[in-house]
Parts: structure tokens; sequence; C-alpha cells
């Protein structure tokens, strides 16, 4: 009697360049599989210029030194609108084009049931967010904090402001700025004179350890766009987008922020905040140091991209609860401990 194939589990693309990777064709696969995106980036002082000029060149004002540099910013934006596929997402940028090698945007668990393979379901179907440009859609947790928080559903946003200055060392002067927030969100509605209404946010995708995704998007075309499990094993590292990296910049952050009444929001998937360890929360804003806002990314129907969506009520927590569900762990005995270092000693030639 012959074996059952085996069924195994592995994570793969979910989005890729916005597109739903499981429902588009074997053609529209390989096609982006074999896309290579090329030429210099635009910085997005010298896109906003190029809104700026476009403005003189219609009213009229504008210069033939600007017209030149016009002239030669268009001719580039051209090029990038031929050689680089567009961020469908990314909302801090005129003219957006997706920047991440291979433009996945998240990535999901597949099961493989021969002859098929399937999108894993149940308790671990979430869909991981690689990308913090993900997290941009259309402003929706921009929009949705800051009606939320700040009581003003258009805030504006303020990217990459100064928060740390250098007390002075080997090298960086005293004074430098040597650390940002990346996001600060401010209400416009408030009265005139009325204090600055604001808060913090952090944004934080999923790395993933394994083999180079390029090496995967090879095989893709290669295999000319079949629909296949991954030829390599990966999986989301929460460990490294957690604890060593989302931590610190809480621990960084949060205390000044508190010092000053201000709030920190937190955005994650849903997947990465069941992935962190229990946390204590607090049932009130006015109680809590950091506002964790989750989202998950969902299908209006098969076939059409996914849409994210903010999750409600948002988890509310202190700082200190926070770092504990990051850490996601308890120390071992120190007996246990001192048993591993002990076979190491023994294990050794």
């Amino acid at each position: 009697m012959a074996k059952k194939p085996k069924e195994k589990e592995m994570y793969h693309i979910a989005e890729w360049y916005g597109e739903p990777y499981y429902d588009i064709n074997d053609a529209r696969r390989q096609q982006l599989a074999g896309f290579k995106p090329s030429g210099k980036m635009l910085q997005k002082e010298e896109m906003k210029r190029i809104l700026k000029y476009r403005d003189k060149a219609a009213d009229g004002t504008i210069t033939a030194k600007e017209t030149t540099s016009l002239q030669k910013l268009e001719a580039q934006l051209t090029g990038l609108q031929a050689t680089r596929k567009p961020c469908p997402f990314r909302s801090d940028m005129p003219f957006p084009f997706c920047t991440k090698p291979g433009g996945v945007c998240s990535m999901r668990l597949y099961e493989e049931k021969p002859p098929s393979i399937v999108p894993v379901t149940g308790a671990r179907a979430y869909i991981r967010g690689m990308c913090p440009y993900r997290f941009q859609e259309k402003d929706r947790v921009f929009q949705h904090i800051g009606n939320d928080l700040l009581g003003d559903p258009v805030p504006f946003q303020a990217g990459e402001v100064g928060f740390l200055k250098s007390t002075g060392n080997l090298d960086s002067a005293a004074g430098r700025s040597v650390g940002n927030i990346d996001m600060v969100l401010v209400a416009l509605n408030t009265p005139t004179g009325h204090p600055m209404e604001w808060c913090a946010v952090e944004i934080q995708a999923v790395y993933f350890s394994g083999k180079n995704m390029p090496d995967e998007i090879k095989e893709i075309y290669k295999q000319q766009g079949k629909l296949t499990m991954p030829k390599e094993g990966r999986r989301p590292d929460y460990r490294s987008s957690g604890p060593k990296r989302l931590m610190p910049q809480l621990q960084i952050k949060v205390p000044t922020l508190r010092r000053w009444g201000k709030k920190m929001v937190v955005v994650v998937d849903v997947a990465f905040f069941k992935s962190m360890g229990k946390m204590r929360t607090v049932d009130d804003v006015s109680n809590c140091d950091i506002v964790w806002c989750l989202v998950d990314f969902e299908q209006p129907a098969p076939g059409q991209p996914y849409e994210l969506k903010v999750i409600d009520p948002p988890t509310y927590t202190t700082l200190e609860s926070a770092i504990e569900g990051l850490t996601g762990g308890d120390a071992v005995p120190l007996d246990d401990f001192e048993s591993g270092i002990q076979g190491k000693i023994d294990a050794a030639p």
C-alpha cells in the first residue's frame, strides 16, 4: 500500500507588489519574478521640488534655472516610472515607489496537501506584514489614531522628528541629533493658542530569517510562476523584531514621553502582538504609557487585494508590562542554567 504524501507547512509570499500571490495566475507570478528594478531613486525632497516647480510653471513664475532643474527631475521620474514598481500603500512620498528588494509586502503560512498548496487556516492564518510601508495603506492607521487619541481624524504627519541630542563623544559633536521619533501625529483642529496635541507613533513590521528572498524569486521564475511550496525554509523572526528592535526603542523614548504627558502608539499586526508574551493591561488610556494599535489584512473577495483593517479596541499597557511581554519568557532556575553549561563542557573535545 502506497504511503500517503506527507503534509508540510512553510512560509511564503502573501502580497507581492500589493498583489495577492496565491490568487494571481502563473503568468503574472513569472512576470513579477522576472522584474528587475533599476534606476537611481529620487529623494523625498526632490519629489517635493517637482511638485513645487510644476506649480510655478503653471502660474508662470518659474525661473530659467528652475525650469532646467525641473526637466532633469522629470526625466529621472519618467525613468523610474518605467523601471520601478509603484508602492500601493506608501503615503509619505509624492511619488511612492517600492524600495524593498523583491517587492514582498507580507508573508503567510501555506500547507502542502498533495496535489494542492493552500493557505493555512485557523489560529495561524494571519498575514505577517514584512514592510513598514504596508501599514500606511490609505492612512487608515494614522486617521484612526488621530481620531481616537487626538480628536482629529486627519492629523498632520510629522516624520523623523529629532528627539535625542548628543552630549558629545568621539564621533559626535555635542548637540548633534542622534535619534528621531519616526512619526508624530499632530491635531490641527485645536483652537488658536491651545497647547499642541500630539502623540508619537512607532510602526513595527516583522523581520524574516532564512535564505535570501531574491533566491526564492529566481526559483519562482524558473518554475514559470507555478504555485509551489518555497524551495527554502523561512520564518518570522519575532525575537529580532520585538526584544532586539522594538523594545530598545520603547525603553529609550517612552520615559521622556511619559514625563511630557504624551503617549506612544505602537502599530503592529495581530500576528506580531500574539507572538508576544502576556502583558498586564490597564483599562483607560489615561493610565497607560503605550497604546497598542493592532491591524489585520483582510481580503474582501477571492482574487482582490488585501485591505488593512484597524482592530478595535486598542490595548493599553505601561512600559514595564510591555517589556515583560516583549521579553516573552521567564529566567530558568540557576541549577538548570549551570547544567546547560556543564553539558557543553562535557561535550567539548
